[in-house]
């Protein structure tokens, strides 16, 4: 199961907002949630694809979420999105249901209910396309 990887990935996202995300604590926090190497190539993957694709994914937001464009978004929130968009858009051995649902779960862990449902609206528009 994937979830503990996304789960890192959306961890280092969201530090690199702040200027807090290096190798040290993607080591830290790989070896703190035991993931495989299988596990390490997927969150690479994602970061990956986040730094080339970041401002498609912004674009999308933005698209999708009038109320709240994704300048104002709370960085959990950004963070969650940026990490399915990465699996939605360019990883297609991913369902895309499986994205959705994953990213709400992260959201109720890490944000609020209200960002799940927020979260899952958004995701849902995007898979729709």
């Amino acid at each position: 199961m994937r979830t503990k990887a996304r789960e890192v990935a959306f961890e280092l996202v969201f530090a690199s907002q702040f200027g807090g995300a290096d190798n040290g604590l993607k080591s830290a926090l790989c070896k703190k949630e035991k993931l495989t190497q299988d596990d390490i190539s997927y969150c690479d993957r994602v970061l990956s694809l986040i730094e080339e694709h970041g401002a498609e994914f912004s674009a999308v937001i933005d698209s999708r979420s009038l109320a709240f464009p994704e300048a104002r978004l709370f960085p959990a929130d950004r963070s969650i999105l940026y990490v399915a968009l990465a699996e939605i858009l360019y990883m297609p051995d991913i369902p895309k249901a499986v994205s959705v649902n994953e990213a709400a779960n992260i959201a109720s862990k890490f944000s609020s209910e209200k960002s799940a449902t927020f979260v899952s609206g958004i995701l849902s528009e995007v898979e729709k396309g």
